[in-house]
């Protein structure tokens, strides 16, 4: 069945016309949680390629333009779908006036000055960083492509559109219908991971150590060349006026890092709070979705009890958390062994154990509740499109930080060649 499924979709590909290169829709790369875009770290390190560049791998490949976006790296996905829609359409992120009010207990900003793109850079006197495709609407469209969390980005940007949420309610004119061709995700937790209460459980402090991070490194802006954090929209960003001082005065124990705050990353991440977004973010029937799975732990069975263990090319720094036990630590389980069956949270048993070092495998097809189905043929709208499983790579060779990324690059390469079908 395999074979013939595999043998339809092999065909499906192989017809149809080629499209001219200016008649493409764009493909925008959205990162995960604590990821960064090309100009980061002077471009040196690239998210989408490690030191290599799969988003020019992709436009050489397809003569289609690329774009790679940067938002919140620890934010909710409502606030990082805000970003990415003004990113790339241009104007000043405004994340609406209910959300805010919604979340003002912990100092959210509506429309936080400065955190803007221009679209037109013939008149940009305060100098914002180009918008990335200001053309875009329904007769100019895009495909979306989100790693890790990006994939919850995309969907939320989509859902966003649908009700008028977002864009000054102009991508909510029709629903916004038309404006997303795809929305493509990789090794994106839809149903959560439980790494993120692993990590709480061995380290409680974890949040309240980023937020000391911000405070260090004045990077809670979304300015400079190094790592930002882009929390404007919580007034993390320094002043130029400002000592450090008072920066640090003003941030220190700021509620965006309590675990209480569900306006973030943190709370998203976890399977409560994958479950609590996936209650309204919802799969339009006007796009098409995939989604790629990545594998990198092998079973191992002792006295009768199967759990997962990390391969051994598996990224060194990944291993600690993706075995039975969490190494180093006294007792805590990995995610290869770890259950949730406390009353009132999304319980997690065996079949969460499957991992590729960060994410549980059963969590990467398509969010609980929407329909999912083996891409074998003609892909459908409305419904999540399951690619495959990448089997024995990893959280971050699936993006090509690995020393030999040739298998991640076929795997752009083969959606690629999905896309091209679809433009």
């Amino acid at each position: 069945m395999k074979f013939i499924s595999g043998f339809i979709l092999a065909a499906w590909l192989a017809v149809g016309g080629a499209h001219a290169a200016d008649s493409k829709p764009p493909v925008v790369l959205v990162h995960g949680f604590f990821g960064f875009d090309h100009a980061t770290l002077g471009g040196s390190f690239r998210y989408w390629g490690g030191f290599n560049d799969i988003a020019q791998h992709i436009k050489a490949g397809t003569g289609r333009e690329v774009f790679t976006a940067g938002v919140g790296p620890v934010s909710s996905n409502w606030d990082r779908a805000v970003e990415l829609y003004y990113q790339i359409k241009g104007g000043c992120a405004d994340y609406g006036a209910g959300h805010t009010a919604q979340h003002a207990a912990a100092g959210h900003i509506q429309k936080p000055a400065g955190k803007c793109w221009a679209a037109d850079p013939a008149n940009n006197p305060e100098q914002y960083p180009l918008a990335l495709y200001p053309q875009w609407d329904a007769a100019h469209p895009i495909h979306l492509v989100g790693h890790s969390q990006g994939g919850q980005t995309i969907r939320t940007l989509v859902q966003l559109m649908q009700q008028g949420s977002v864009g000054n309610n102009g991508a909510g004119n029709n629903n916004g219908r038309g404006w997303v061709t795809s929305a493509t995700s990789i090794a994106t937790p839809h149903n959560g991971t439980t790494l993120r209460d692993i990590l709480i459980g061995w380290l409680p402090d974890a949040s309240t150590l980023a937020g000391l991070a911000v405070q260090a490194t004045g990077a809670g802006g979304s300015g400079g060349s190094g790592f930002k954090f882009r929390l404007e929209q919580y007034n993390m960003k320094a002043s130029a006026a400002e000592s450090f001082d008072d920066f640090f005065e003003r941030t220190r124990g700021h509620s965006f890092w309590d675990l209480k705050n569900h306006d973030s990353a943190q709370w998203e991440l976890s399977p409560d709070g994958a479950s609590e977004l996936n209650r309204w973010v919802k799969t339009s029937p006007h796009v098409y979705y995939f989604s790629f799975s990545a594998r990198a732990t092998e079973s191992l069975s002792l006295f009768g009890k199967e759990f997962q263990y990390p391969r051994p090319d598996m990224f060194l720094f990944l291993q600690g958390m993706a075995g039975e036990w969490v190494v180093p630590s006294f007792g805590h389980r990995g995610m290869g062994s770890f259950q949730q069956t406390a009353a009132g949270r999304v319980p997690t048993d065996q079949r969460w154990f499957v991992n590729d070092g960060v994410v549980n495998t059963i969590s990467m097809a398509g969010p609980e509740g929407s329909t999912i189905q083996a891409l074998s043929g003609q892909p459908l709208k409305g419904v999540w499109n399951h690619i495959g499983t990448m089997q024995g790579m990893d959280h971050f060779d699936v993006i090509g930080w690995d020393a030999k990324p040739s298998a991640s690059l076929k795997m752009y390469d083969t959606l690629m060649a999905i896309l091209s079908r679809l433009d």
